[in-house]
């Protein structure tokens, strides 16, 4: 993913009080990846986590995904493709802003308003 999108989603993440999900390491080294955070994070009071098997909980197969989960939702063991209850979850994936992806959401699942809305207040200036 180019730098300037991570950036940005950073930003947003930090705004917003939603967390960045990482798939791996970079390089698969633990060490370049904390590097590569430090440098992009800065002093921004963000969560990271590397969380290869929400990747297959969420099937994500592109990024950026953005992946809005209803409250109490408790994913099931499975190994491989979706494994929350697609009506506790939505998803969005492309190169775009985190409020473009809520409004998305928002828009294509009236049903999450009260969850999109949380996100969308705080990103709102």
């Amino acid at each position: 993913m180019p730098r300037l999108t991570l950036e940005r989603l950073l930003d947003q993440a930090t705004r917003a009080g939603a967390s960045v999900v990482l798939r791996g390491f970079a390089e698969g080294s633990l060490r370049k990846t904390v590097t590569q955070l430090q440098e992009l994070i800065g002093n921004r009071p963000v969560g990271v986590q590397v969380d290869p098997p929400a990747f297959d909980r969420f099937a994500i197969t592109r990024v950026p995904s953005f992946v809005l989960v209803r409250d109490g939702t408790r994913p099931k063991p499975c190994e491989e493709g979706s494994c929350a209850p697609p009506e506790d979850f939505l998803q969005v994936a492309g190169d775009v802003s985190l409020d473009y992806a809520l409004t998305h959401m928002q828009r294509s699942s009236p049903s999450f308003k009260a969850e999109t809305t949380v996100f969308l207040d705080r990103l709102r200036p």
